[in-house]
C-alpha cells in the first residue's frame, strides 16, 4: 500500500531554498549520489566482515545508466541499502541535525556562486532535486522487505513495498526540462557523465561502470580494420581509476588532486589550508592523509562535533572518526589513515586499545606539528591565518597537558604585540629583548584595542620595551603552564611585585609612603573589600592609576574563572584576584589630592573615584554607580563653590 507524507514544514522550505536560491554548480548532484553509494557499500561490507548473518563478503560496484526517452539517470549500487524506518528518517527528514544551521548558512550564501554547504549537514540526497523534477529511490536492505521512495521534492513523499531481489538501492533521477540559461539535456550524454564522474569520484574505490558508445573502425571477414570505415558500439567501461588517492606515488598526485579530494570527501566548499600526505615506513606502516580546514567545521564547539581520523586497512573502511587518531588540541584534523597491520575484524572496542593505533596517532600529531612549523618557517601568511582560526587550540594543548606538550608546541606560538605590526613567535620575541630585559613581559584584556589602553604600558612605551598582549582567554593560562621559553620567565605587566625597580625607584617609593601615610590609609579604608593594597606605582606616566595584581591571578583570569564557574553553577567560591590600586606619585592629579590635608572624608571620595577610573581602564564597568555618581557631583560642587 502508497503511503502519501509530508515533509516537515522546515525542511520543505529548506528544499526550496536549496534548489531555487544558492547553487550555481548543479554538476555536484552526481557526487553526492555516488559517495553515498559508495558508503553504502563501506557499511554493508563492514557488516560482512564482523560476521553479521546473511552479509556475505564480494566484489562490489555502482552502476550507472541513461535513458534519453524518459530523461532519467539511475544510480545502482550494492550496498546496505535502507529499510522503511531509514527511508523516512533519511530521506524524509532533511538536514536532522543542525537543520537551522544549514538555513543560516544557506540564506547568508545566496549572493554567491558555486557554494556548496550540502554535504556539511547530512542532505546530499536533496542535492538531486537541483536537477530533477522527480527521484525515486529502490532500496533494499538484507532479510526485510524492499521499498519505493519517491518525491518531486516540493512538499511531500511517497513510500510503498517493492520487488527487489538484491540488497542496494537504485536512485532514478528524472531530470527537468531546459530552462533559460539551464541546461539539463547535458546529464543524458555519456560523455557529460564520464567527465562528472572523472573530476569528482575518480578516488572511488569500487568501479563505477556505464554502458558507453564508442566507435570503432569496422573489420573484414579476416578481422582486418577497413580502411574509413567506423561502427558505433557499446561498450561497458569503468569510469574511475579505484586507486584510492593515497596509496597512488606521490609524484603522481598534485594539490589539486589533494584538495578536490578533500572537497569530495568532507563536503567542504572551500580548499583546505593545508593538506599532509603521509607515507609512514619504519615502526608503523600506514598511509595518511591529514587535513587542516580553512575555516572552522561550524560545530566545532559543539558538545556533538566528533572529532577523529577515519580508518582504513588494506583500503576497506574500519571505523569512521577514530577519535584515538588525533589529541583534543588538534581536533579540528581531518582525514583517514589506512594501514595494512590492522585486522579486518577488529572491534571499536579493540581499537580503543590498540598499541598499534596509539604508536601511528603519536606519528601523525608529530607530522601534523612538524608540517606546521614548516608553514611557519616557509608559508608564513598561511600560518598566521591557520593561527588566526586555530591558534587557540595550540595554547588548549599545552594548558591541557599542565605543560607536557611545551617542548612539541611552543614554537608555534605566535602573539600580537606592543611594538610589531604582525604577530610574533616567542623565539623572535626573546632575540629582540634589550640586554638588560630579565622577563618576557604581557599584558592581557578582551581585546588588542583595549590592552593598548592600559595605563600599565605606559612606562614599556617610553623604555621601547615590547610587551606581548594576550586578548584571548586561555593566554595566560597556557603561559602559566609554560613558565618561561628558553630559560626567560613570563612576567604580566600588571603584577604588583617590585623586582624591576632599581634601588633609587625604592628608596623614592619608601620615602613617599612615608610622608603619604595618612592619606594612603585613607584611600585604603575606603576601599575595602575592593581591594587588598593601596601602593605608589613606577610603572605610570601619564595616567593617575592603575590596577595591579599579586600572588599571579590577574584581573583578566579572575573574570574567565568568575564566568566559567557562572556557567557550570556549581557552587564553588568565586575566585579573587589580589588587587593593588597604584597610584601615580608624581601626576598632577595626586599632588592635588595629597594637598587636602586632614580631610579624610574628601580623601575617601578621591580613593574611591580614583579605584572607579582604574577599573574603568582595565575594561570593566563600574559596580556601584550611585557612589560613582554622588562622590563625583560632591567633589565637583565644592571645587566650584571655591
Amino acid at each position: 500500500m502508497k503511503e502519501t507524507k509530508e515533509f516537515e514544514t522546515e525542511s520543505k522550505e529548506l528544499l526550496n531554498l536549496m534548489i531555487n536560491s544558492i547553487y550555481t554548480n548543479k554538476d555536484i548532484f552526481l557526487r553526492e549520489l555516488i559517495s553515498n553509494g559508495s558508503d553504502a557499500i563501506d557499511k554493508y561490507r563492514f557488516n560482512a566482515l564482523h560476521g553479521e548473518k546473511d552479509y556475505v563478503n564480494g566484489d562490489h560496484k555502482i552502476e550507472l545508466s541513461i535513458d534519453k526517452k524518459e530523461r532519467s539517470l539511475t544510480i545502482k549500487d550494492d550496498g546496505i541499502g535502507m529499510s522503511k524506518d531509514e527511508l523516512i528518517a533519511n530521506l524524509g527528514t532533511i538536514a536532522k541535525s543542525g537543520s537551522k544551521d544549514f538555513m543560516s548558512k544557506v540564506k547568508e550564501a545566496k549572493d554567491k556562486e558555486d557554494v556548496n554547504i550540502i554535504g556539511q549537514f547530512g542532505v546530499g540526497f536533496y542535492s538531486a532535486f537541483m536537477v530533477a523534477d522527480k527521484v525515486s529511490v529502490l532500496t533494499k536492505k538484507t532479510g526485510e522487505p524492499a521499498y519505493l521512495f519517491e518525491s518531486d521534492g516540493v512538499k511531500d513523499y511517497t513510500i510503498e513495498e517493492a520487488s527487489k531481489e538484491d540488497h542496494g538501492s537504485v536512485i532514478t533521477i528524472y531530470f527537468k526540462k531546459n530552462a533559460k540559461d539551464v541546461d539539463y539535456d547535458k546529464f543524458l550524454e555519456t560523455y557529460t557523465i564520464e567527465n562528472l564522474v572523472s573530476k569528482y569520484s575518480d578516488y572511488i574505490r569500487y568501479p563505477i561502470g556505464m554502458d558507453v558508445k564508442t566507435s570503432k573502425a569496422k573489420v573484414d571477414a579476416d578481422g582486418k580494420p577497413i580502411e574509413g570505415k567506423y561502427e558505433d558500439v557499446i561498450e561497458h567501461k569503468i569510469l574511475n581509476s579505484m586507486i584510492p588517492l593515497w596509496k597512488k606515488n606521490p609524484k603522481d598526485v598534485t594539490e589539486k588532486d589533494l584538495f578536490d579530494f578533500y572537497k569530495s570527501k568532507f563536503a567542504d566548499y572551500e580548499d583546505p589550508l593545508f593538506s599532509i600526505p603521509l607515507h609512514i615506513e619504519g615502526n608503523v606502516f600506514y598511509d595518511a592523509i591529514v587535513y587542516i580546514p580553512s575555516h572552522a567545521p561550524y560545530n566545532l564547539y559543539s558538545e556533538n562535533y566528533e572529532k577523529g581520523l577515519d580508518l582504513y586497512c588494506k583500503g576497506i573502511f574500519i571505523a569512521e572518526k577514530c577519535k584515538q587518531l588525533v589529541p583534543d588540541y588538534l581536533k579540528f584534523a581531518k582525514g583517514l589513515v589506512d594501514s595494512d597491520d590492522f585486522s579486518l575484524n577488529i572491534s571499536r572496542e579493540m581499537l580503543q586499545s590498540s598499541p598499534l593505533l596509539d604508536k601511528i596517532a603519536e606519528s601523525i600529531e608529530k607530522k601534523i606539528v612538524s608540517s606546521l612549523k614548516d608553514a611557519m618557517k616557509n608559508d608564513h601568511e598561511k600560518y598566521l591565518k591557520f593561527f588566526k582560526i586555530y591558534g587557540d587550540h595550540l595554547k588548549f594543548g599545552i594548558y591541557s597537558t599542565y605543560g607536557a606538550k611545551k617542548d612539541l608546541l611552543q614554537d608555534l606560538l605566535v602573539y600580537d604585540s606592543l611594538n610589531e605590526e604582525n604577530p610574533i613567535s616567542l623565539k623572535e620575541y626573546k632575540e629582540k629583548m634589550g640586554k638588560e630585559q630579565k622577563y618576557i613581559y604581557y599584558a592581557s584584556g578582551k581585546s588588542v584595542e583595549a590592552i593598548k589602553m592600559l595605563p600599565q604600558l605606559e612606562k614599556y612605551k617610553k623604555d621601547g620595551t615590547n610587551v606581548l598582549l594576550f586578548h584571548s582567554d586561555i593566554d595566560e593560562f597556557s603561559s602559566m603552564m609554560l613558565h618561561d621559553y628558553d630559560k626567560t620567565e613570563f612576567k604580566n605587566i600588571a603584577d604588583d611585585s617590585k623586582e624591576d625597580l632599581s634601588k633609587e625607584e625604592k628608596e623614592k617609593i619608601d620615602s613617599l609612603v612615608a610622608t603619604n601615610k595618612r592619606a594612603l590609609d585613607d584611600i585604603k579604608e575606603a576601599l575595602v573589600g575592593k581591594v587588598d593594597d593601596v601602593a605608589f606605582s613606577s610603572k605610570l606616566v601619564d595616567s593617575p592609576v592603575c590596577i595591579s595584581t599579586k600572588e599571579g591571578l590577574s584581573l583578566n583570569m579572575e573574570k574567565v574563572l568568575t564566568e566559567q564557574e557562572e556557567k557550570s553553577q556549581s557552587g564553588m567560591e568565586k575566585p579573587k584576584a589580589v588587587k593593588v590600586l597604584e597610584i601615580n606619585p608624581d601626576h598632577d592629579l595626586w599632588k592635588a589630592i595629597s594637598s587636602v590635608g586632614d580631610n579624610d572624608e574628601k580623601l575617601k571620595k578621591y580613593g574611591a573615584l580614583l579605584y572607579d577610573e582604574a577599573m574603568m581602564l582595565e575594561g570593566f564597568e563600574v559596580a556601584d554607580k550611585v557612589s560613582f555618581v554622588k562622590n563625583l557631583n560632591d567633589l565637583m560642587l565644592e571645587a566650584i563653590k571655591k
